[in-house]
């Protein structure tokens, strides 16, 4: 069974950067992505590569977050800049088997694959 892995979350002031990774345990061909989470609202879609290898973006992170993969490494990052408190939340990496749209993160009831998280908290 395909596993991901995230790692690089952690504690960080305003203004900062992080950056997270994410290991497959196997090549994934179709679209992956960073999703988060915070409590009482539902998982959003934040940055996703296509099939293609198109990118996109959720409008709160545009310009700030950059996603990329190393296709040899099977990982996926997210380079996260000019952090914000309210980018705090619990990051999951994800795979849509399927594939999905290159205009826009896809919505979390269309992926197949859930990584365990990595918390990322941004004081001001």
């Amino acid at each position: 069974q395909v596993q991901l892995v995230e790692s690089g979350g952690g504690s960080v002031q305003a203004g900062g950067s992080l950056r997270l990774s994410c290991a497959a345990s196997t090549y994934i061909g179709s679209c992956m992505g960073w999703f988060r989470q915070t409590p009482g609202k539902e998982r959003e879609g934040i940055a996703a590569v296509d099939q293609g290898g198109r990118l996109s973006y959720a409008d709160s992170v545009k310009g700030r977050f950059t996603i990329s993969q190393d296709k040899a490494k099977h990982a996926l990052y997210l380079q996260m800049n000019s952090l914000k408190s309210e980018d705090s939340a619990m990051y999951y990496c994800a795979a849509v088997l399927g594939g999905c749209n290159w205009f826009a993160p896809p919505p979390a009831t269309l992926v197949d694959l859930w990584g365990q998280g990595t918390q990322v908290t941004v004081s001001s």
